[in-house]
């Protein structure tokens, strides 16, 4: 049958193909998705790549007759990525890893079979040559004994050499780069990334070799290509942070082998990513004296509890309008939160500029944050500081209230291990297990914390 090429419209988001374009989505219904793409047709059935199946030709058995023991995980050298990942990966699997430019995908993924001693590595790079990957792994150190260097961008050369090779571990940077011949479409297009994840899927199935993909996000914050992507892989990991500070975080998204509550924090230094097994030590106070408009809020990131510094700046408006800014937190929850203390509290803040910043460069979005917030506000308005060893968890309700949050216990006892005399929290909660030597403080709304916490003023 005579090859031809014609023109369709692919979403981004979904896959799905229409013969022109359309503003939204008619499978998804998500808008300003559709990209136009070239494809050849009349290709005969066995010429095309059919759908990956993870069963590899078994028969149907009895769901009592599977056995669950016979997982088997590889130790990637990283003690923070074999947590988030539930005790190291799994034979098999398909891990994607994404982020911005220059978050440290890349650091991260060859660090990986640096400091994983005994394992070799088939490490794919489409977007660096090898004498670039060389030149990074000098800076980062390690064994490279086992690590394999691979620049190509071909999927058919790169299957045939992982199959003669049969590495412990298959690294492709990145998924974007990769192409088929298969297909008539450039690199990074939707189907070229679809193809690309299926092939590397069913690889990896059927070999048992683990191949960790890295992939580029969107200016949306979203990863490029398919949503179907997603849907794909096992693993998705995130990698957040602001790339001018020091501190990175690794969430997990998606995990189908362990929880999607994880999270690990990186600090990028000059030899490469370093674990952080504490992150409260690092982003609790580090001035000696009490200084005005700073408090302390014991949040909770997915499992994981730690200490964080909330700093507030609030000045009289040098202008017409007041400022109102925040890095690290949702500035429509700051005008919120503004809003209570001025209709709730009867302090007038709509005249003076308000500053927000969480310490270490990282992005908060626990609702307990809410009353370290309201606190360091207040404090910088009163230039009183807040007596020290004083921490604060709870959300603030728009009637002014102080409701619970979760895990409540984990936060105080996190609070208490790191020095912590006090913390103040919901009247409306009621933690079970509070350790000696640390006083819980109970308030119901604004007002009730005003007066227990500036009373002295």
């Amino acid at each position: 049958m005579a090859l031809k090429q014609k023109s369709v419209w692919v979403c981004t988001s979904c896959g799905n193909e229409s013969l022109k374009w359309m503003g939204r989505c008619p499978a998804c219904g998500e808008w300003n998705t559709m990209v136009e793409e070239t494809v050849v047709t009349g290709r005969s059935g066995s010429d095309r790549r059919s759908a990956v199946v993870p069963g590899g030709g078994h028969r149907p058995m009895p769901l009592q007759d599977i056995d669950t023991t016979r997982e088997s995980r590889l130790s990637l050298g990283n003690a923070e990525v074999d947590r988030i990942l539930g005790g190291g990966i799994v034979e098999g699997s398909l891990v994607l890893i994404g982020g911005e430019p220059g978050i440290g995908k890349s650091t991260l993924s060859l660090q990986i079979p640096l400091h994983c001693h005994g394992l070799t590595t088939l490490y794919v790079t489409g977007e660096e040559s090898v004498r670039q990957v060389k030149l990074r792994a000098l800076r980062l150190g390690g064994d490279d004994s086992g690590c394999l260097i691979y620049s190509e961008t071909l999927m058919e050369n790169i299957l045939e050499e992982a199959k003669k090779i049969m590495p412990g571990l298959m690294i492709v940077d990145s998924v974007q780069t990769m192409y088929t011949q298969t297909l008539e479409s450039s690199p990074g297009s939707v189907s070229q990334i679809k193809e690309c994840a299926a092939l590397l899927l069913r690889f990896a199935k059927e070999t048992g070799v683990p191949v960790i993909l890295i992939g580029h996000i969107t200016k949306e914050g979203s990863i490029a290509g398919p949503k179907v992507l997603e849907h794909i892989v096992d693993v998705v990991l995130q990698f957040e942070g602001d790339s001018r500070g020091a501190y990175r975080l690794l969430r997990s998204i998606k995990n189908r082998f362990g929880s999607t509550s994880e999270l690990a924090v990186f600090e990028m230094t000059g030899k490469g990513l370093r674990e952080v097994s504490n992150p409260s030590e690092m982003l609790i106070p580090m001035h000696g004296e009490d200084l005005s408009g700073v408090a302390v809020s014991a949040m909770l990131d997915g499992t994981r509890p730690f200490l964080i510094e909330v700093q507030a700046l609030v000045s009289s408006a040098a202008y017409g309008t007041p400022q109102r800014s925040a890095t690290g937190f949702d500035v429509r929850r700051l005008n919120m939160l503004l809003a209570v203390l001025e209709k709730r509290a009867g302090f007038r803040l709509g005249v003076k500029d308000v500053f927000l910043n969480m310490a270490g460069g990282l992005r908060v979005s626990d609702p307990a944050c809410d009353l370290a917030v309201i606190c360091a506000v207040l404090s910088s308005n009163f230039d009183f500081a807040i007596p020290s060893g004083t921490c604060f968890a709870g959300e603030v309700g728009l009637s002014g209230e102080i409701r619970p949050v979760s895990q409540t216990d984990r936060r105080i006892i996190e609070a208490h291990r790191l020095g912590f005399s006090r913390i103040y929290i919901s009247a409306f909660g009621s933690p079970d297990n509070i350790p000696e030597g640390i006083e819980v403080i109970k308030v119901g709304d604004v007002p009730a914390l005003c007066r227990s916490l500036f009373a002295k003023q």
